[in-house]
């Protein structure tokens, strides 16, 4: 109860339904709302902010976390935009279908989304995707290039060159789908496993900005009875990802969104170069790099955060 409970924050209101949150104050820390809405046939939580007349952005999340991962960059931009941060399901405070019934497949991931957005009745938004975010998000680009106003990616992935050799193990998977190569993988659903993604790559000195309830709520949450087996369907289904890769950049060739690649440089599992690519597809992505790991907001976000804004600024359209 107590991981629950702090999961979901200080909560200031919880709903069931999909009506818009009120307009932030005018003065002060943005007002988050923290509901459900129902797409796709999944019960989708989920975190608001700001006015819903603002321009939207949406923030997706990557693996082993939730929308928990943006408690501190929600209220930095709801002060001008209209932010709504869902969890996937299977993670976080999102429902988890049983496997026989919902394919865990980032297709089938994506097409919740989707859905998701369709319900809350977005129909323009810029998107922050990290991780197991970006390939969702990338999907949603690809069905409606219409409908994205700026992309910022947080070490979320399109290109090959950015895949480091952390992801050999998972490889191995790919190739060769055997009971073996899955239990071997469930190594990568420990507490340890779990804090090392947090702290690795972190100066020493920012290692105390990494907040500890972190990877004990990520722990807490794929420990979950069955959520160690969604894990591992999402692991073998990355490879989907990766063939898609193609698709993806052709999509930033011909729709050149603006773009923003913030990326921690020591990123065990996406490298600087998968950054540096963007900019072979969309010549004007803007890159920078930060000297942290994985998950970059937990050390670095107030820095990023006040990037990511300056970005939107410039980019995306009034409403």
């Amino acid at each position: 109860m107590f991981l629950k409970n702090l999961f979901a924050g200080a909560v200031v209101s919880m709903t069931a339904v999909c009506a818009p949150a009120p307009a932030a104050p005018t003065t002060g820390e943005p007002v988050v709302h923290y509901r459900y809405a129902t797409a796709d046939g999944v019960k989708v939580f989920y975190r608001e902010a700001g006015d819903p007349k603002a321009p939207t952005v949406l923030l997706l999340h990557g693996f082993p976390t939730s929308s928990f991962m943006y408690r501190n960059l929600i209220p930095l931009l709801a002060d001008r935009y209209h932010v709504i941060a869902p969890d996937l399901p299977g993670f976080g405070l999102t429902e988890a279908p049983d496997r026989a019934h919902y394919a865990y497949t980032f297709d089938r991931l994506a097409q919740t989304i989707e859905a998701f957005t369709e319900t809350l009745g977005l129909k323009r938004y810029a998107m922050e995707v990290f991780d197991y975010g970006a390939p969702v998000g990338w999907r949603l680009a690809v069905a409606h290039p219409e409908r994205i106003t700026a992309i910022v990616t947080q070490n979320g992935n399109a290109y090959e060159e950015g895949l480091s050799e952390g992801w050999n193990p998972i490889q191995t998977y790919w190739k060769e789908p055997t009971p073996a190569h899955r239990e071997a993988l469930r190594s990568f659903l420990s507490e340890e496993a779990i804090k090392w993604q947090y702290t690795h790559g972190v100066p020493e000195a920012l290692v105390e900005r990494v907040a500890p309830e972190t990877w004990a709520l990520d722990y807490s949450q794929v420990s979950r009875p069955g959520n160690a087996d969604i894990q591992l369907d999402l692991f073998l289904d990355y490879a989907n990802n990766i063939k898609k890769y193609p698709e993806f950049q052709a999509y930033f060739r011909k729709y050149q969104p603006p773009l923003l690649a913030a990326w921690g440089k020591n990123d065990p599992f996406f490298l600087p170069p998968g950054a540096d690519a963007f900019r072979r597809d969309i010549p004007k992505a803007e890159v920078r790099f930060y000297d942290t790991g994985h998950f970059a907001l937990e050390s670095n976000g107030p820095e990023i955060g006040a990037e990511i804004h300056r970005f939107l600024d410039r980019v995306v359209p009034r409403q």
